[in-house]
């Protein structure tokens, strides 16, 4: 899934990112808040980490603006304020979740998870798709009693598909979640990763899974 971190603190931002993307998401990052403002507007992320003390647009400034404009995006608050009024007003603004300074990684982590299960209406931790398993905390994947080994990427792909398991995703929709906005992934690489997971999870013995949707994109489960 694609997150963006606004965070003005050097050595917490390169932190932050660097065990996002070891925990398998694309990251968009900024230390300014006006461009954090542009990145949240111009682009759609699951969801946004957001420092409230920036230069440029202050995170409740920026959280006003999200909300005002309809973005549906989840924002969790990384911050040091961490008086009762300080964390009443950012979730009547629109935040979704409070995480105070210090914090351990792992909990992060965890909000952003649920989080992503939030977003997607998927509050169990694991998903099944006729006799596809995903256990999206440990991100380990099974066929039947068989364990599938996928790479970040791969596993990053079948995770979005199964958090809209029946839906008709547009490869388009795909690349934005799966990719950074400084990728220079070729405008073919969805179609090539989809090709990877056929191979990894299909079985000649077992129904289909991922459906190919004529000019519209790629179906993970049942036709619908």
């Amino acid at each position: 899934m694609r997150l963006l971190v606004i965070e003005d603190y050097r050595p917490l931002q390169q932190s932050l990112t660097k065990g996002l993307r070891e925990a398998g998401f694309a990251v968009d990052t900024t230390r300014d808040g006006a461009e954090g403002l542009w990145y949240a507007t111009g682009s759609e992320y699951d969801v946004i980490i957001l420092d409230l003390m920036l230069p440029g647009i202050d995170g409740l400034e920026i959280l006003r603006k999200l909300r005002a404009k309809g973005l549906k995006s989840h924002v969790l608050i990384l911050t040091a304020k961490d008086t009762l009024e300080d964390r009443v007003t950012g979730l009547d603004l629109g935040a979704d979740d409070y995480l105070v300074k210090p914090f351990a990684f792992q909990e992060l982590l965890a909000r952003v998870r649920a989080l992503l299960r939030r977003r997607y209406r998927e509050k169990n931790p694991r998903i099944k798709v006729k006799d596809l398993r995903i256990d999206l905390t440990t991100q380990r994947v099974w066929r039947g009693r068989q364990e599938i080994q996928l790479t970040p990427r791969e596993y990053a792909l079948l995770e979005y598909l199964a958090m809209r398991a029946g839906q008709t995703v547009s490869r388009t929709d795909i690349w934005e979640h799966l990719y950074e906005f400084s990728s220079s992934a070729s405008s073919n690489v969805v179609d090539v990763y989809i090709g990877y997971l056929r191979r990894k999870i299909e079985r000649p013995d077992r129904s289909r899974l991922i459906h190919t949707v004529r000019g519209r994109g790629y179906l993970l489960g049942g036709q619908s």
